[in-house]
């Protein structure tokens, strides 16, 4: 038995999430059914992380535990072939000790939101980045994203639905910056509540309209109520950036 950590790159756009879902296909269940017809075996994948349904990735990190001798170039190749027309790829692929788990050995993770800041309608970028037409102030967001950095009671921040034993979390990273029309909010931390992300981007996204002050936000925060929230930006604009690793 061989433990394979595969990094994935995906459109969320069709799929209802990460893991498997009763009522319809998730990039969990398109990567087992691979396993399956590549192996001949039925493998659990564990993730590093999970997402909601229109989210993206460019390097989610799994595992499958896998009976077959298979090398690493050719497991992904035959699960890349398999995949298809499933937008999900399998970018890397390296075996590890059976202790190492693909969610419970990392120690942190990496989340990108693309803002698309234009009055003009998305094309090529619809589905794949939240559409604001209205101006938005990223130097403003930046200082009032600063109230969030380090370890706080994210309550506010935090779906009703989230199932994590507690609602304190450290955030070790929260930068906004603009390259051209897109403004770009970057997350970095351990781990994350669910809509934590998002439900920060979407305050701060008020802040860039000058709809809130830039105070408002740590204000929000020691509220420690869902209901002091701003606004939960929509999933299309997220990306699972970096699972991160003790050195091996």
């Amino acid at each position: 038995m061989t433990r394979f950590a595969l990094t994935l790159e995906f459109d969320g756009t069709p799929f209802m999430g990460l893991q498997r879902q009763a009522h319809g296909p998730s990039v969990q269940q398109s990567v087992e059914e691979a396993v399956l017809a590549v192996t001949g075996e039925v493998a659990t994948m564990h993730a590093a992380g999970r997402t909601d349904s229109g989210v993206h990735a460019l390097g989610m990190v799994c595992h499958v535990d896998i009976e077959k001798e298979m090398t690493e170039f050719r497991l992904m190749e035959a699960l890349n072939a398999r995949l298809r027309p499933a937008p999900v790829a399998v970018t890397d692929c390296k075996s590890r000790p059976d202790d190492w788990h693909a969610r419970f050995s990392c120690v942190g993770r990496r989340y990108v939101y693309r803002i698309r800041n234009r009055r003009a309608p998305l094309t090529l970028d619809k589905n794949r980045a939240w559409h604001v037409a209205r101006p938005l102030d990223e130097m403003a967001m930046h200082r009032a994203a600063q109230a969030l950095v380090g370890r706080h009671d994210f309550t506010t921040f935090r779906s009703a639905h989230c199932q994590a034993e507690s609602p304190v979390k450290t955030l070790d990273r929260l930068a906004v910056r603009r390259e051209a029309d897109t403004v770009l909010v970057e997350a970095a931390a351990r781990s994350f509540l669910h809509h934590q992300v998002r439900s920060m981007v979407g305050t701060l996204a008020l802040v860039g309209m000058g709809q809130w002050r830039e105070e408002q936000v740590g204000e929000a925060l020691a509220k420690r109520d869902r209901a002091a929230l701003g606004l939960n930006a929509p999933p299309e604009g997220l990306y699972f950036v970096e699972a991160l690793y003790p050195a091996e």
